[in-house]
């Protein structure tokens, strides 16, 4: 079994269901995508990590840049975030990536920052997010991102649920990767 094969048996296992679901944004639909249990699992942090890795280091080499960061919209694209990080240390650092994580509210205290971990002003950053269904999240880190400073090359995400999330980040001129769609998860 090859690690993508791997990665989505282990998404169907343990992440997609089937039925009739009430989404965050009020919206129905016959599909829950739970991306936690499989972002948040040994092997499935593994995976991610190398198959993120690879479509990351792909998307760049087709795109000619070469981006300095990774990381979205705590809590989903956290584990991604992280995973993508270490391996791009781990495969011996020709396409190095520091994680950060951008906050729902900045912070009340401290420095009051929204951002956390290594960004920094004018890094060129790749966005994860671990379902797309609206877009919202992903836009949403997008907006933090650009007003701390950083220049988003691309957004990343694990799932496309192929209900208009994609569509809404790209007509924002953001281009957008997915490592799997619903239809590729369920034919």
């Amino acid at each position: 079994m090859t690690a993508r094969e791997e990665l989505k048996s282990l998404l169907l296992e343990q992440s997609v269901k089937t039925g009739d679901f009430t989404l965050s944004s009020g919206a129905k639909s016959d599909l829950y995508v739970d991306c936690r249990t499989t972002t948040i699992h040994a092997r499935g942090a593994i995976l991610i990590g190398e198959l993120g890795y690879e479509m990351v280091c792909q998307e760049c080499k087709s795109l000619g840049i070469k981006p300095d960061s990774i990381g979205g919209l705590t809590l989903g694209a956290d584990p991604i975030t992280l995973a993508i990080a270490m391996e791009s240390s781990r495969a011996g650092g020709e396409l190095p990536l520091r994680p950060f994580v951008v906050r729902k509210e900045a912070k009340a205290h401290g420095m009051g920052k929204r951002i956390e971990g290594s960004f920094k002003e004018g890094d060129e950053v790749v966005v994860v997010e671990d379902t797309a269904t609206t877009g919202g999240s992903a836009l949403k880190a997008v907006e933090a991102i650009e007003a701390a400073g950083g220049k988003v090359t691309f957004v990343l995400v694990l799932v496309d649920r192929e209900e208009g999330g994609i569509e809404k980040i790209e007509s924002k001129g953001y281009k957008v990767v997915s490592l799997f769609t619903r239809t590729q998860l369920l034919g």
